[in-house]
Formats: structure tokens, sequence, C-alpha cells
């Protein structure tokens, strides 16, 4: 919708497009994109969209030009949209005329149609292009996107041209004056913010493009009785030999981003780099260097929801500026911290927000003041409000830190403890979470018309991996439970690994997400109880 104006509408137009989203044509596909939707279209479309089904609704996105890169792959993007791929729209139309006269060819030896249908109703395609040297990949198939040419199939920086993307995903921008009271729209013509899930794919194949329904549910769960019996039967040194099959399959991806000689140093351990086709692309803010758009952060989906988290390491002092850039380009409400800045006498994670109220820090192009703090005796709550400098406008930010969670291990000491309960505080800190994002999505009221439940909530650890992972785990996995009954703790642990590499870092992690999650089954009255006497018979001292 670049440049389209009010007058290229009325009120037949409006008709053929409710149709359209009313019939079965969405659901045919994975999502449909409406691009760089001026204000005065998404207005009436927000109203539109609520006389439509829910399952068509949530496949319905409005989203800007340098969004699309997170939808859809950029092999498939055209270069004007930011891609790589070389259009040919005659191209495509003979193609589009081959396949149609090819199905009418059939048609007719099946005795269905005659002649005159097959002569008389395809007009020629006159070439504006050049001549099609070779029959273009069938765009409509589920790998359309794959990359056919195999010296092809790994696309470096260097092959990638520059772009920038949004500065500020949500729709509209509440402005902030020093006491949070007046707030006001921004003038500026931001977009939808519902970045697509890249999902778990071989190096050189695209994103099968998951819906938001087949996300995080889409395992055969179990019920909670069955999960109890699996968890007895095997024990926690079988629960840890079910981790080590999973760690010994190789990441189902590459690094070649995290690699290059300019984001080396950008990653807090050389052995903890995040995938290409998950990662979180920043804008470039410079357009002589396009590594300037990486952070070692993954994208990883929710329950039914793509995209749900950002999971990334504890941001280092010379990426601070980039931390909070991501946070402010991807609309995100509310960040959790699972470490503490220093651990057993080392730096786990930089301090990249102030720890006193009233304070203000700087980095990159963003303030952060906090605003207030809440200190209790598992976790630490932080209000802030961050500022983009350059357009002075403001976002307030949930920050909260869970405090007693070794490095390694798991909530309680090691192993957890079977049916200790030693998981409650953790499932409390959880709840607190998901409250935090829904007061805040509330606060935005209309300037966000994504998924129902928000922006990415940003989760880190020191490495991004272990306590990031397990805490991704539990929120899946209890999410699932609420709503199902059912629940799938090692295919979770799967498919948040095949998204952000090394998930779940210590087997104990693995034993404490099936321990947590049935403790969350007792205490919401999914299941009666949980003895688990006898689950560490015979377990070998093991200490991580």
């Amino acid at each position: 919708m670049t440049d389209s104006k009010y007058t290229n509408f009325d009120y037949d137009l409006s008709q053929k497009i409710l149709t359209m989203l009313k019939g079965g044509y969405p659901a045919k596909l994975k999502k449909v994109l409406i691009v760089t939707a001026p204000l005065w279209f998404k207005a009436p479309f927000r109203i539109l969209r609520l006389f439509v089904r829910e399952k068509l609704r949530e496949r319905v996105h409005t989203v800007s030009a340098p969004q699309l890169g997170a939808h859809v792959p950029r092999a498939s993007l055209p270069r004007q949209l930011g891609g790589l791929l070389e259009t040919d729209h005659a191209a495509w139309l003979e193609h589009c005329k081959n396949c149609y006269v090819n199905t009418l060819q059939n048609a007719k030896l099946e005795g269905v149609i005659d002649e005159y249908v097959i002569t008389n109703h395809i007009p020629p395609v006159k070439p504006q292009n050049g001549i099609i040297e070779h029959e273009p990949r069938d765009m409509t198939s589920d790998h359309a996107t794959r990359i056919d040419d195999d010296s092809a199939m790994h696309i470096s920086d260097r092959d990638t041209p520059p772009y920038t993307c949004d500065p500020n995903p949500l729709r509209h921008t509440h402005g902030y004056n020093g006491d949070m009271k007046s707030r006001h729209i921004n003038s500026g013509d931001e977009d939808d913010l519902d970045i697509s899930s890249r999902g778990a794919w071989s190096s050189g194949e695209a994103s099968p493009g998951l819906s938001d329904e087949e996300c995080g549910g889409g395992g055969a769960g179990e019920s909670p009785a069955a999960l109890l019996a699996r968890v007895r039967a095997l024990g926690r040194r079988g629960l840890h030999a079910e981790y080590e099959e999973i760690r010994a399959r190789p990441p189902p991806g590459t690094f070649h981003h995290a690699k290059l000689p300019s984001n080396l140093a950008k990653n807090r351990y050389t052995d903890v780099l995040c995938f290409d086709h998950s990662r979180v692309l920043l804008s470039q803010t410079d357009p002589d260097d396009p590594t300037t758009d990486y952070i070692n952060a993954n994208y990883v989906d929710g329950y039914k929801q793509k995209n749900a988290f950002i999971c990334t390491q504890g941001p280092l002092p010379k990426t601070f500026g980039d931390f909070w850039r991501m946070v402010w380009e991807q609309g995100t409400l509310v960040i959790v911290m699972t470490t503490r800045a220093v651990e057993r006498g080392r730096v786990k994670c930089g301090q990249y927000f102030p720890v006193a109220v009233d304070t203000r820090t700087v980095h990159g192009g963003f303030a952060v003041t906090a605003e207030a703090i809440e200190q209790e005796d598992d976790y630490t709550v932080t209000h802030l409000v961050l500022t983009d400098l350059r357009t002075e406008q403001s976002r307030r930010i949930w920050h909260g830190q869970y405090t007693r969670w070794p490095d390694y291990g798991v909530p309680g000491g090691a192993g957890g403890g079977a049916g200790s309960g030693r998981a409650a505080p953790v499932l409390r800190f959880l709840q607190l979470v998901r409250r935090a994002q829904a007061r805040a999505l509330a606060d935005l009221g209309d300037a966000w018309a994504g998924h129902s439940r928000g922006p990415p909530i940003v989760v880190h650890c020191s490495a991004g991996i272990g306590r990031t992972g397990t805490f991704l785990t539990l929120d899946i996995c209890a999410m699932r439970l609420a709503t199902e009954r059912t629940v799938d703790v090692r295919g979770t642990v799967e498919r948040v690994r095949a998204q952000r590499a090394h998930s779940i870092q210590m087997p104990d992690q693995y034993v404490f997400c099936h321990l947590a999650v049935l403790e969350y089954a007792v205490q919401n009255g999914y299941l009666e109880s949980a003895d688990l006497s006898g689950f560490d018979d015979d377990n070998e001292d093991e200490s991580e």
C-alpha cells in the first residue's frame, strides 16, 4: 500500500477485502501481510478484523516494509523490499500461464473441457524483462524459498545488501513528559509488529512459516498423570540419559554471522553463538558495515505464538547500545533477567540498567531511567523508562531479575529435589512476568495490533541458553497445560534448542523442567499429587 491514497478506495473495494478475509483464502496460507498500510487504512481495518473468525484474524497482519525480512526470508523478497530476489513479472506470468494451460490440457484429456477453452481463453504474455531461460520455482509450495543452487545455500553478510529496520515497530509511540501522566500519539506512520517465526530448519532451507496454532503445541502431548508416570519410571538417571540423547544431536543450523570477524567480539562466550536462521536483526547503523545489524540474540516461539521470546546473552559493556536498540526496535515491554551481574566472583552480565531510583544511564542513542524498584526475596523488579534520544520518544519497560538461580544449576540446589516444592518461587516469578506483560500490553491499547500476547519478551541469563532455556520451557509447558491439559516437556526443549542453540545447558536443568511442570500441575489442580518417592534412588552424586 505504499503511496496509496484514500481516494484509491471505495465502499465496493472495502466489501471485496472483507469478503476475501471472511472466505477461505487466508486459511490456505500461513499468513497474509498488508504492507505499509497508512493510518487511514489501519483504523477501519481494526474494526473490520472483528467481523472475521479469530483463526483467520490471527493470520492477517499489517506490517512495514522493513519488517518483511522477519516474515519472509530475504532470498524470497524482491530487492525493492529489502530482499535478494531479482523479480521478473513477465516471467512469472508466463509460468502461471503455462501451469494453467497444463491444467486445462489435462482436463481436456479427461473430457472435462473442450479445445475452444484452451486455445481462446489464455491471452499471450508479452515478455518485458528478457526471455525465460529456465522454469522458475513454484512459489506456492511449502519449500518455495529453498535455494536450489548448493553454492548459494549460505548467504553471508557480504552478500546481503545494507538494509535498515523500522526504528519503532509499534503503531503509535507513547510520549513521556517526566511523570508518565501525559501521553501523545506520534504523528508518524509506524506499523504493527508481529514477527513471524523463522523456525527450525536445516541450513540452506527457508523457514517453514509455522502458524501461531502450530507453535509450542505441535508435538504429541501427554496428560499430567502420564508425565508423572514417565518421570517415576525414568528416575533422575533416566532423564539425564534422555537429555544426553538430545544434546548429542548437532545444532540444526549455521552460525556464519556470529563468526564474522567484526561480530566475534560481540559474543560473550566464543562457544555460545546464535543461529543464522532465527537471529534478531538490528537496524543497520552504518550503511558501509552490514554487520552492525548483529546481536547475539534469537527469536524463540512460545505456546501458539511465533517469536514470543527473544533469547539473548547477558549484555557486554560494548553491546549495551545494541541491546537497548533491540528492545526498542522489537517493541519489547518486558525483560527477564535470570542471573546476577556477578556470581562466584565472576562477571556474568554487564550492568546495563540503572540500579537506583531516578538515576539515568545513556547507551548508544538511548537513555534508560529507573522510575521505581521493588525488591523481594527471590527477585527484583525495576520499572524503567527507555528513551530514544533521536526522537525523544519513550516507552516503559518492566525489568524482572530473578536473583536466586545459580549458574549451571537449578533453583533450590543440586537436582532441585523431587517433589520438594522448590520450583514454587520460579513459578510465582513466571506468573509475575506474564501479568506484567498483560498490564503493559493493556497500557498500549490500540498502539499494538499484533499477537494478543504482545511483542517478544526478552529473556537472558549470562550465556542465554541454560537458565534462559529453562525459563522458556516452563512458560511454554505451563501455558499448554493450562489450555490443553497436556504437556510435552521433551518436545518443547527440542523446539527451543532448534531456535536458540544449546538451550537447557545442564542435565539437572532438564530434570528441573519436568519436576517444575509437575509442581505446576499440582498447584493448579491438574494433578492431585506428585509422589516421586524413589526418584533419586541409585542416583550418582553429580555436581553441576
